[in-house]
């Protein structure tokens, strides 16, 4: 293994900001994963620690397939992670909307700009992505149509999930709509929630990566105590959302991976000075939770839940 800092910036106020790199193996650039972009995306960070940590271990047992390397970034954005706060702290500007950078434009322009570099002209390209309303998720690989897309690949991460969602103008500033477009085959995690570092869901998805690792002939591993799904590809399309017809307390009976019939009652939504229900919601058909809110309050017109209808 070889830490390096990939990126650094003094700061008149704090200690100097660096985006630190740790390296595996060498030859081919076969794989770069990339953690927390966002400061609250805790458990992206914590899921790519624990990569580092099993990566070292797997290398001094021989385990690396000789000629590929591996390069791992847990957070690119440790000022806002440091004070709490989700986007780059000074300008509330998102480090994941600025690529592929400008390393003579603004402060997350630049930071953008050293991290595409770094990152540039591997094989593979995994980001441990977070959505843009706080949630759980059922586990699964996210990848925006570019036309470069490889579906067929997504699948060797076993997880239920490989959903896919068309081009938006926007997109054209993320990471893996980027790295596709410089061809570099990404992919964008999904599972859980980014506070949580307890549960059965960090273990599961560094088990996702491992496989994938071993899968495209990255590095020889024992076979994982899950095996992994055959994973079912849908359009973002599919999904039916489900939203909250008046603000309040939010009540959720149901989450993420849950089961549920048509008409089922999904959640309540609770005055929040007279204690009354103010709404039920309830599952619009038959399907599987793909998404769920997780915040005890809501807004009018909020998403509360994403439905993959079966």
């Amino acid at each position: 293994m070889r830490r390096e800092i990939l990126f650094s910036m003094k700061s008149p106020f704090r200690d100097t900001f660096r985006i630190q790199g740790f390296r595996f193996g060498s030859g081919a650039k076969s794989l770069a994963i990339v953690g927390a972009m966002r400061g609250d995306e805790v458990q992206q960070q914590y899921i790519c620690s624990q990569l580092v940590k099993q990566l070292v271990q797997l290398e001094a047992e021989g385990r690396l397939v000789p000629g590929h390397e591996i390069l791992v970034i847990p957070s690119a954005n440790p000022y806002s992670m440091n004070i709490g706060k989700r986007f780059w702290a000074m300008d509330n500007t998102d480090i994941n909307r600025m690529f592929p950078g400008y390393d003579q434009g603004e402060t997350t322009q630049r930071i953008a700009a050293a991290l595409f570099e770094a990152i540039q002209g591997y094989t593979f390209g995994v980001q441990l992505a977070s959505f843009y309303v706080p949630g759980d998720f059922i586990p699964h690989i996210r990848i925006i149509r570019t036309g470069y897309e490889d579906v067929q690949t997504a699948s060797l991460f076993g997880l239920p999930y490989v959903c896919l969602r068309k081009s938006l103008p926007f997109d054209t500033t993320l990471l893996n709509y980027n790295w596709q477009i410089w061809d570099t085959k990404a992919y964008s995690v999904y599972g859980g929630q980014n506070g949580q570092v307890e549960g059965p869901m960090a273990p599961y998805i560094l088990g996702s990566l491992l496989r994938f690792m071993q899968r495209t002939s990255i590095l020889v591993h024992t076979a994982s105590a899950h095996p992994g799904y055959d994973s079912q590809v849908i359009d973002e399309s599919d999904l039916t959302s489900v939203k909250a017809p008046v603000s309040g307390i939010f009540y959720r009976m149901k989450t993420a991976r849950d089961e549920v019939r048509a008409g089922e009652l999904l959640a309540c939504i609770i005055h929040p000075e007279e204690g009354e229900v103010l709404a039920e919601i309830h599952a619009p058909a038959d399907g599987i939770i793909f998404f769920a809110h997780n915040q005890p309050l809501t807004l009018q017109e909020a998403t509360l839940y994403k439905l993959y209808a079966r």
